[in-house]
């Protein structure tokens, strides 16, 4: 029932699509979602996985955990992450993927939803250090569009991964497209 509702807001009101949903097929990931230039990106998020009925999860900063939403974030799927004290949060999330046998996890590489001139790079060495494949995923709002990519293998040499994983962002348009990274 919930998953009609979804679809029916989703498709129908909305007019966005889903393509490279397939991809989905597997159990530990971590999504590479760009461009994350609005709030807006997360309920997209939210339809997305309600109607593949295909369990993700995110990572936030824990003020978004507090009261009055932090319970609603962490029944969505959210965890917690806490960016003080100097912690190495690349191996703490990624030693996370050894306590799950399913964790599809949702990063916005650019860490923000204002303008960055360069993506962050936790989520690739989240990948690497974890040995899942990174799954490409753009909220087109040019085309009401959420594209999900091909799982892709890190080979540990980040700026060759990038020039072969970034590609499948060309023409992609954020919501608000002057915050948006380019390439």
């Amino acid at each position: 029932m919930k998953k009609r509702l979804y679809e029916f807001i989703f498709f129908r009101l909305m007019g966005w699509k889903i393509t490279g949903a397939n991809n989905l097929n597997v159990n530990k990931c971590v999504f590479m979602v760009l461009p994350h230039t609005s709030w807006h990106d997360f309920y997209l998020g939210l339809f997305t996985r309600g109607i593949t009925e295909v369990p993700m999860h995110f990572v936030g900063k824990k003020e978004l955990f507090k009261f009055p939403f932090g319970w609603y974030f962490k029944w969505m799927g959210g965890k917690p992450l806490d960016r003080t004290g100097g912690l190495n949060k690349v191996d703490a999330i990624a030693k996370t993927f050894d306590d799950y046998d399913e964790l599809r996890l949702a990063i916005a590489p650019e860490g923000t939803r204002k303008l960055v001139s360069e993506l962050k790079t936790g989520f690739y060495y989240i990948a690497l250090k974890a040995n899942v494949p990174i799954l490409p995923v753009a909220f087109d709002f040019g085309k009401k569009e959420v594209k999900i990519g091909e799982p892709f293998i890190a080979t540990g040499n980040y700026l060759e991964d990038m020039n072969q994983v970034l590609p499948f962002y060309d023409g992609v348009v954020g919501k608000i497209p002057q915050r948006q990274f380019i390439r």
